[in-house]
C-alpha cells in the first residue's frame, strides 16, 4: 500500500530578513515535510520567505529528481491564471492554480486563497510575526483554529 501524497503551502510576510540561519532552518523543515511524505508544495508568491521556500523546495527538486516533486503557485483571481500579472514570475511551477474564482476583490481573494491552501494542506511552513493586520498572521490563525501542522519559523 502506497502513502498517500501529502502537501504544504508556505506562507510569510512580504519583507523578511533571510539570514543563514534562516536558511538552514527551512532548509531543515523543508526535508522534513518531504521525508514525511510532503510531495506538492503551494505557494502564493509576493513574499520574501515564499521566495525562499520555493528556492530551497526547487534546489531539493533538482537534487532528487525522483522525489517528484510538484510546486504549484496558487493565484487569488480567477482572471490571473488567463492572464498573469506583470509581478508573476514564471519561474518553473509545475502548475498554476486558484483555488478561490468566485471572488473579485484583491484584498478578499487572497485571504480566502490563503485558507482554501490551507485547506487543502497536511502541513504550513510559516514566517509569521503576531502583528493584528498581517494577513500571514491571520492565516497562521486560521491554521490554528484547523489543528493544522504549523511550523512557524518567526519563533
Amino acid at each position: 500500500m502506497t502513502a498517500a501524497i501529502k502537501t504544504c503551502s508556505c506562507f510569510g510576510h512580504s519583507v523578511v530578513d533571510i539570514t543563514d540561519e534562516l536558511i538552514e532552518r527551512t532548509r531543515t523543515e523543508i526535508d522534513r515535510a518531504i521525508q514525511d511524505g510532503v510531495r506538492i508544495f503551494l505557494f502564493g508568491g509576493r513574499s520574501d520567505f515564499d521566495d525562499l521556500c520555493y528556492d530551497l523546495v526547487t534546489e531539493k527538486k533538482n537534487a532528487d529528481p525522483k522525489l517528484n516533486i510538484e510546486r504549484v503557485f496558487c493565484f487569488a483571481l480567477e482572471k490571473q491564471l488567463a492572464k498573469p500579472p506583470r509581478w508573476f514570475v514564471r519561474k518553473e511551477y509545475e502548475a498554476l492554480e486558484c483555488p478561490t474564482k468566485h471572488f473579485d476583490y484583491w484584498y478578499t481573494a487572497i485571504y480566502f486563497r490563503n485558507l482554501a491552501m490551507l485547506d487543502r494542506s497536511d502541513l504550513a511552513l510559516f514566517y509569521a510575526e503576531q502583528r493584528k493586520n498581517s494577513g500571514a498572521y491571520k492565516t497562521y490563525l486560521y491554521a490554528v483554529k484547523k489543528h493544522k501542522r504549523i511550523v512557524n519559523l518567526f519563533t
